[in-house]
């Protein structure tokens, strides 16, 4: 056993809200299902505590933007679970790309992975030391059925598979290389596949596309083999960069300097230490809120979009739709009592 918990100085607790009123804790991390993001963050920004979250920031919209009110409100220190910031092949593909190394950009194309459940499991009894209730939370209550571990990702209640998954990764990086991670697109629309049966109904299959103000397009799709991050094509050529590989067309691109009169991007090469040494200096991380609730706003827009099968216009700065009500009434969820933001 390591000698730090030795002494029982590491405490586990049944309720969240114990740990946000300890006087003695600055900072809080939180790995939780989706449904859970948002409720404990705005407690802890509420209560002076520094924040280090899992991404997707929040399962809706709103409920992204009432945790980037509270951070700023309260003058908390956040970061993004979005680690791949801290990576050098991310840093240096944005880099080139800010730097018009490919030209002007005017396509992006983000892969992400297929995946998710199908079918159904009987009902279970609650296992002993499981809170079932408190586990669900400000979701629907349904009975338990013993897939929740891992596969509550393909359930809507609490996650949007693997768009949502990986949303605040990829389109992340896509944003960092445009300069557009602190607004959104304009229009949007696209097709998904959903279980026809079963307790999982996150999408198998998901295709959509984005326009920004500036006429930059953005897709976002499962269906194109062999892209797994993110690509941007511009006038001379392309990037593109995912997870252990960097390669862009003509090649020559990578052994580009970038001059002490360019773009230099925020680098940190620890994503975790990046966090610490904000919470001291007060500077803002890599990852801020605002740019966490911007990557994942366009998954939850495309799976509106997908789930209205409507093409939709969009307001960034107020962040509404101007043409569905039936795609606004999907910026929020309903949350079971008592649970509210």
């Amino acid at each position: 056993m390591d000698d730090k918990y030795k002494n029982n100085d590491c405490k586990a607790y049944h309720d969240f809200r114990e740990v946000i009123e300890r006087k003695d804790i600055d900072t809080l991390l939180l790995a939780l299902p989706d449904q859970w993001h948002s409720i404990p963050a705005i407690m802890g920004a509420r209560s002076g505590k520094d924040i280090f979250a899992e991404k997707p920031l929040a399962r809706t919209i709103r409920e992204g933007r009432a945790m980037c009110d509270a951070v700023h409100r309260y003058g908390r220190i956040w970061q993004t679970g979005s680690q791949q910031r801290s990576d050098g092949n991310f840093h240096r593909a944005c880099e080139l790309v800010r730097n018009g190394r490919i030209g002007k950009v005017h396509k992006v194309e983000v892969g992400l992975p297929t995946g998710g459940g199908s079918g159904n499991n009987p009902v279970q009894p609650v296992p002993e030391g499981l809170d079932w209730d408190f586990w669900l939370g400000p979701a629907p209550w349904v009975p338990f059925r013993g897939v929740y571990h891992w596969n509550w990702r393909w359930i809507m209640d609490y996650s949007g598979g693997q768009l949502t998954d990986w949303a605040g990764h990829h389109i992340d990086i896509a944003h960092w290389g445009l300069d557009l991670e602190r607004t959104g697109p304009v229009e949007i629309e696209g097709r998904g596949v959903y279980p026809k049966d079963g307790i999982y109904d996150a999408p198998t299959e998901y295709d959509f596309t984005c326009k920004y103000a500036n006429g930059i397009v953005m897709t976002v799709t499962n269906n194109k083999k062999n892209l797994q991050g993110a690509k941007w094509y511009g006038e001379k050529g392309w990037i593109y960069v995912k997870r252990g590989k960097l390669e862009s067309e003509p090649k020559s691109v990578l052994d580009e300097v970038i001059g002490t009169d360019e773009i230099k991007l925020y680098r940190s090469r620890d994503h975790r230490q990046n966090f610490v040494d904000c919470v001291k200096s007060r500077e803002e991380t890599i990852a801020p809120i605002e740019v966490g609730h911007r990557s994942i706003s366009v998954g939850l827009l495309g799976e509106i979009a997908m789930l209205t099968e409507q093409k939709l216009r969009w307001d960034p700065e107020k962040e509404v739709f101007g043409n569905s009500d039936q795609a606004n009434r999907l910026l929020s969820r309903p949350m079971r009592a008592p649970w509210h933001l």
